[in-house]
């Protein structure tokens, strides 16, 4: 876990006392980073009470071309606009362009946040 809150130290150096403890509201977490492979789920507590189910592994797309939408499987990440490294690790975020049995689909949906995949096929 980390730690999002104010630090104990100014941008001089100098200790800052604490006004109050930390709080669980206070705790973040590495990002999730979706990787194309056997469907993999994992539940986490989020805020208020409720739960987000966040996507570790996954190969399958809902995928729309225009009033249809389709299941297709995930083969590989083509291309992936939030970091170049994340194509070669196969990595599904947002924005990310993969190949699918259909053809080329660009990602809508946040896999790392709601654990499914929704793509838009690209022409």
């Amino acid at each position: 876990m980390q730690f999002q809150g104010r630090s104990d130290r100014k941008r001089t150096g100098g200790r800052r006392r604490p006004v109050r403890d930390k709080r669980k509201s206070d705790l973040g977490s590495e990002p999730t980073e979706p990787q194309v492979g056997e469907p993999t789920l994992k539940t986490i507590d989020a805020h208020g009470g409720t739960q987000k189910v966040r996507a570790i592994r996954t190969n399958v797309a809902s995928v729309a071309d225009g009033d249809t939408v389709e299941e297709a499987a995930i083969e590989n990440v083509v291309e992936n606009a939030a970091n170049p490294n994340y194509a070669r690790r196969n990595i599904v975020t947002k924005g990310a362009i993969v190949d699918t049995d259909v053809g080329q689909a660009r990602v809508t949906s946040r896999p790392g946040q709601d654990g499914q995949v929704n793509a838009v096929l690209v022409d």
